[in-house]
Order: structure tokens, then sequence, then C-alpha cells
């Protein structure tokens, strides 16, 4: 089959819709459950293109969350502490495999971008990794296989709908891509760069020493940013993802975004907010909303009289800002990855209070010096890759 027609395009106005291939060459890729839209496989085949590409850099499992054609999350598939397994709800799971272990992450980075979320996969999708997507609210996964366990698991999410999609691991597309904007026809060579360690070799900090660690989470922050919606900036820890920040017209507001959202990956950490107890019965969405608010600025709109009833057993004690900066303080070795140079020493300035050590970006920037000084200044370990990656 070389054609799939849509129910329609980016939105309901836009019918006709259809994917094909050119050439009577076939569809990549099958569709076992449910019915994909457009912005379901715009997800998909960016977020499979992800995976694909931190497997081959890390040789673990890797899975990523997209929402709106970029991620909100993503990850391989390294043991979760206990902590990890809490915050991401799925301590009451039992051991994960590895694959299993890499969406648990991408999923609970940030848990409220990755709702409805479209799942990519790097491996063969396992009964452990069918029982975790179940329990989430999500459009669909996309997979090079499922095992018979596995896939009976899904097509039983929502009511049969739920969009099971198996791709071609060996397919590999044209060198030269197009697109239509406006009725004109864009053509360009594929961004077929293979980001790996290898590009973090030019240090220009005093400090040069980016341990092994570190080059694996600044590999998967430019793998996850080179399909990212620019401008992006993506802070990774521990083989995953824990902030994004995407399609900003400016990038420190990038910066502060991804900053943001790793500050609450880590603030979601804290004893204050494991120690929170809910109601009975409360729903997955509404516990992760509940705590987005609380460790935010506006913690009254679920602590306040007659509201947090409603949301917690026991009355929580506010988060205080004083608070929350002690625990903040104790985030290290963060790494950084822009998808083009950083302009101005703010964005590090930022990127320190969320405890970033080390740095890969393009350089390239007037104000290059300035950006080296600030990074100095806080002794981190910044490489200029030489290689920009923007993606629209």
């Amino acid at each position: 089959m070389n054609e799939m027609e849509l129910k329609y395009g980016c939105n309901p106005n836009q019918k006709p819709a259809r994917v094909f291939m050119h050439n009577d060459k076939d569809l990549p890729f099958q569709v076992l459950s449910g019915r994909p839209g457009y912005i379901n496989l715009l997800d998909a085949f960016n977020g499979w293109q992800l995976v694909r590409e931190l497997k081959k850099a890390t040789g673990l499992p890797a899975a990523a969350s997209f929402k709106h054609v970029s991620p909100a999350g993503a990850a391989v598939g390294l043991p979760l502490s206990e902590t990890l397994a809490k915050i991401y709800w799925v301590d009451d799971m039992g051991e994960l495999s590895p694959l299993a272990s890499a969406y648990a992450r991408a999923r609970g980075a940030d848990r409220m971008s990755s709702f409805g979320d479209f799942i990519s996969l790097s491996d063969v999708c396992d009964a452990s990794t069918a029982k975790l997507i179940k329990r989430e609210v999500s459009d669909g996964v996309i997979a090079p296989g499922y095992e018979p366990e596995a896939l009976e698991i899904l097509k039983e999410k929502k009511k049969g709908n739920y969009c099971v999609i198996q791709i071609d691991p060996d397919y590999e597309p044209e060198p030269i891509e197009r697109k239509q904007v406006f009725g004109v026809v864009f053509e360009q060579g594929r961004n077929n760069l293979d980001i790996n360690k290898d590009m973090l070799g030019n240090v220009v900090t005093e400090n040069k020493e980016i341990p092994d660690q570190a080059k694996i989470d600044l590999v998967i922050s430019l793998i996850t940013l080179k399909y990212t919606q620019s401008n992006s900036v993506c802070y990774a820890k521990d083989g995953q993802a824990i902030g994004i920040g995407a399609g900003q017209q400016s990038r420190v507001h990038c910066t502060r975004l991804a900053g943001q959202k790793a500050d609450n990956w880590f603030l979601r950490q804290a004893p204050q907010v494991l120690n929170l107890q809910f109601v009975d019965g409360i729903k997955r969405a509404d516990r992760d909303n509940a705590i987005d608010v609380y460790i935010g600025d506006e913690y009254m709109d679920v602590l306040a009289d007659g509201v947090w009833e409603k949301t917690f057993k026991v009355k929580p004690p506010v988060f205080t800002k004083e608070e929350k900066r002690a625990w903040l303080d104790q985030m290290t070795d963060v790494a950084l990855g822009s998808d083009a140079f950083f302009p101005f020493g703010d964005n590090i300035e930022r990127a320190h209070k969320s405890g970033v050590k080390y740095i890969a970006q393009p350089g390239g920037s007037v104000r290059d010096d300035n950006v080296i000084e600030t990074c100095n200044k806080y002794n981190m370990a910044m490489a200029f890759t030489g290689i920009r990656l923007f993606h629209h």
C-alpha cells in the first residue's frame, strides 16, 4: 500500500488529507490498530527518528513522548531509582524492562506536557512497556514491532481505537526531502548528521573535564534538539531529558522555559511533595495538575480553604520560596544543549540556577567570549560543536 487517506489534516476543515509515497513505493509502516491522524503521523515519524538515533548513540533502548511535533520527553532505558519510580507513578509496577524504564522516564519528566502524547519506541514493544502505556492517556505508539501479549494489551486501549503503528526498522528515506508552503515547493538535503561523543571534543572553557555520563546526557540533549521545533534548548540528566524549551523566538526564553521544567522535575522529588496525601480515587491527571500548582507560584489555588479538601486528605504546608531554592541548590551535574549559539551570558546565568555544569552548543556568536567568561565564573565545562540543529 502506497497511500493512506486521513480523516483530515491539521484541523477538521483541512480536507481532503492523505499520506502517500512517490514512485509506487509502499508506505514504510502498518497501522495495527486505530486510525492515525495527520499530527499523529508527524509526531510518530519525528519520534521514531529520535529514538532510533538515541539507540544508535547509546546502545540502550530509547523512548520519546511527543506532542505537537516536539518532544515533551526523551530517555534511554536506565534503571529507575526508588524516588524516580514514585514521581513517575510506576512504583507499583515491580521491575520494569529497560524499554519500559525508558518510556517511564520520557513520560515522567514533564507529565503535564506529555498528557495525550504519541509514543515512540526504539525496540520491539514488550508486555512491560505495553502495561505502562495502557494506564496513561495517550494517542498512540510507533515501534519496530510488538510482542503478541503487548499487542493484545494495546489493542484493548480506547475500546480498540488506540493507534498502534509498526514501522519498518530498515526503511531509509531518500536523501532529498521536499515540502510545500503556500504552493511553493521547498527542497533540501535531509539532516543526516550523526550526533555522538566525538562532537564534544572542542571544550573552550577553563574546565575541560566532561565525564562519560555527562557526555551521554549531552548527546541525548542534542539528539532531542534535532527533532524539536526551534529555537530550542534541552536540559538532561542521568540518561533523560528533564526540561525541553521549544519553539521560542528568544533563546533566553527557551532557556528559562526549559529550566523551569527541569526545576519542576527536581522539586517533585522533594520530601514535601513525595509526602503529599491525596484523596482516594483521585485521577492521575488531577494529581499531576495539583502537584504542578503546589510547587509553583499559584499554590493557593490548591491550598485555599474549601479547595484543598477536594485533592488532599491532609492540608499540606506551603512549600516556601526559600525551601524550594534550598532544595534546588542540591541539583547538580545537569547537562544543557542548545540548537544554536547562546548570544549572551544571561542564558548561562539561568542555566546555573538549575544545576547545569556541562554545556554543548554550536558557538559562533560575536559574544562567545562573554558566554565563555560566564561559564568560567561557575566552573562549567562547555563544548563548541560547530553544528547548528534548527528544526522547522
